[in-house]
């Protein structure tokens, strides 16, 4: 399994950081090539991203556990999408810890196991996964300001 960690100590209310970061349409101002995210209902959201060479790709998702305010992580649907040549699983789990002074502590983890031959590609994949969440993190650290 390709598993990458993240984090970075925001200079915002662990309330806020929350209310942003498990809002699904909030994704586009700070996840990597997101353009926009459609609703399905409370427990679930597409994703519409935009790869390299301008096209539009669709992720789909549920959410697997919200326990706000410290722990949100959602699965990715694979089943009959383009990813499930390369996935047999993937999920993003958000955990926040409430740091001094209004600070929140935030950590991403994205998991990826590869499918079939791709299990070869579990460097690529995790260099790859390693670039999206340091970019989300910056985002995220130009939005709510950083503590160091």
């Amino acid at each position: 399994m390709a598993s990458v960690n993240g984090q970075i100590t925001l200079a915002a209310p662990p309330e806020r950081v929350w209310a942003q970061v498990t809002d699904p349409r909030q994704l586009s101002r700070w996840w990597p090539k997101v353009v926009r995210v459609e609703l399905d209902g409370a427990d679930a959201f597409t994703e519409v991203l935009t790869t390299d060479k301008g096209r539009d790709v669709r992720a789909d998702f549920v959410i697997a556990e919200n326990d706000a305010p410290r722990r949100w992580r959602f699965v990715q649907e694979l089943e009959e999408t383009p990813f499930a040549a390369v996935l047999r699983e993937s999920q993003t789990t958000v955990e926040l810890q409430p740091r001094p002074n209004e600070g929140t502590e935030l950590s991403i983890t994205l998991e990826r196991k590869l499918r079939g031959l791709g299990r070869f590609g579990g460097p690529m994949m995790k260099r790859a996964a390693k670039r999206q969440l340091d970019e989300a993190l910056c985002r995220l650290g130009e939005i709510h300001g950083t503590v160091n």
